[in-house]
């Protein structure tokens, strides 16, 4: 695959990112964009690529989320549209309508449902896992 081609594929994918955007604009190009590369990080860190469920997506959320902006990453989040793990599922729903994500029989949208509180993990929460 040449460069011109992934090129395609990015401009593929941000197209229909801002496709998404436009019908359902509750969350922004970056909340997507997000979604995509997390989902790509959680399964490249598998020892076997495999689907992951909405917990395993979430946990694998925050994590990458404390790296990336640390005790920033509710502001960060809220000021893309995402307030709580709902968000998230209403956003890999929409990746999934689109065919930019794929689900399995099992796979439900309530599981994404109040699986973690915004304010106790990524404000309190990134404090109490740095200090242990």
């Amino acid at each position: 695959m040449g460069m011109s081609d992934i090129a395609d594929i990015e401009n593929e994918i941000r197209n229909k990112i801002e496709k998404i955007v436009e019908v359902d604009p509750r969350y922004s190009v970056e909340a997507y964009s997000f979604m995509i590369e997390a989902v790509e990080q959680i399964i490249s860190e598998l020892p076997l690529p495999r689907h992951v469920s909405a917990r395993e997506l979430l946990e694998g959320i925050k994590k990458i989320a404390w790296e990336r902006f640390g005790p920033m990453a509710k502001e960060v989040f809220n000021f893309w549209g995402v307030k709580t793990t709902g968000d998230f599922g209403y956003i890999v729903y929409n990746l999934i309508d689109y065919e930019l994500l794929r689900k399995s029989e099992e796979d439900r949208l309530e599981d994404f449902f109040d699986v973690y509180d915004f304010e106790e993990t990524f404000e309190n929460g990134y404090f109490k896992e740095r200090s242990t």
